[in-house]
């Protein structure tokens, strides 16, 4: 049997979760009340019930009950662990727990988008709201086998996330990585860890045939990749950031990571670079994805910059 709380932030994605969880065969409860768990988590161990896989979605709807959430996990997990490492408790009960975050700039825009109310800002303001929230549930946070902040990732993403972690035998990390390209016409990213300028590498726009073409298309890569300090600068960033990531990964506990990666239009050598290093960290065991922010700006292609 496989049981997996699902809970974190309101607006962060658990229904898309739930959604997902049950695509991959869980039988799936969403807002089941705290005192109810432990005796439906017994109820699943009944040779009468039909599922294997079940997920429950517990999240701040509770009310005053999240508080009792505490005890009855730590009912469920009295941990011992076998010769494999796999835990397990003395009543054969295990459990996972699958948070999910995200900062508050974007919970008040989902929030704002869907005209939802959120659960605990009757009578305040949204972001008073999803404040006193976050630190309702941040022991859960501190209890959680997975987090996901999905501040960035788009649906899809998401549920590829979730394949990830429930349909695969393969260790899951939690850390996401970004690599984005952008233009430094239209200003650096504020959400970046780590910036790097290619402004350096030779630069296509200058190239009439290849001045409409972007980093995606061979021969722009080809033009920036040409010189022997454009493959240097990869190699040593590509070293550089693996490093980087297993330290925030290991002992920061970040699980999110933003690398963003600049020329003066975010079109051409910023983009290939970004290409080039989501390549090679895909190989490494972390969630990896690029995205070029400023690639078809129409200013850039008409060439008024």
């Amino acid at each position: 049997m496989r049981i997996v709380i699902v809970t974190g932030m309101s607006g962060a994605g658990k229904s898309t979760v739930l959604k997902s969880l049950e695509d991959l065969g869980f039988f799936c409860v969403d807002n089941l009340p705290v005192p109810l768990v432990r005796k439906f988590v017994e109820m699943t161990r009944d040779e009468d019930f039909s599922y294997d896989k079940i997920a429950l979605g517990i999240d701040i709807r509770s009310g005053e009950g999240l508080g009792e959430l505490g005890g009855v996990l730590k009912e469920l997990r009295s941990v011992k662990a076998d010769d494999e490492g796999s835990e397990e408790n003395s009543n054969g009960i295990s459990y996972e727990i699958l948070y999910l975050d995200a900062s508050n700039k974007v919970l008040v825009k989902r929030y704002k988008e869907t005209r939802r109310e959120h659960p605990l800002a009757r009578g305040g303001t949204l972001e008073d709201g999803i404040n006193q929230e976050r630190r309702r549930i941040e022991f859960l946070k501190k209890l959680a086998d997975y987090t996901i902040d999905t501040s960035g990732l788009l649906t899809r993403e998401l549920k590829a996330e979730i394949h990830k972690i429930f349909s695969s035998d393969d260790r899951y990390n939690n850390m996401i990585v970004t690599i984005m390209s952008f233009g430094y016409k239209f200003g650096i990213p504020e959400d970046a860890d780590y910036v790097f300028d290619v402004r350096f590498m030779p630069n296509p726009y200058y190239v009439e045939e290849l001045r409409r073409k972007t980093g995606n298309d061979k021969e722009i890569q080809d033009f920036v990749m040409q010189s022997e300090e454009s493959r240097e600068f990869l190699d040593k960033l590509v070293d550089m950031m693996a490093f980087l990531t297993k330290q925030f990964t290991e002992k920061e506990g970040r699980h999110q990571l933003v690398i963003a990666i600049g020329c003066t239009g975010g079109r051409h050598r910023s983009v290939t670079v970004a290409n080039e290093l989501y390549k090679r960290m895909s190989e490494l065991p972390y969630s990896v994805r690029v995205f070029h922010r400023d690639m078809i700006n129409d200013s850039y292609v008409k060439g008024e910059l």
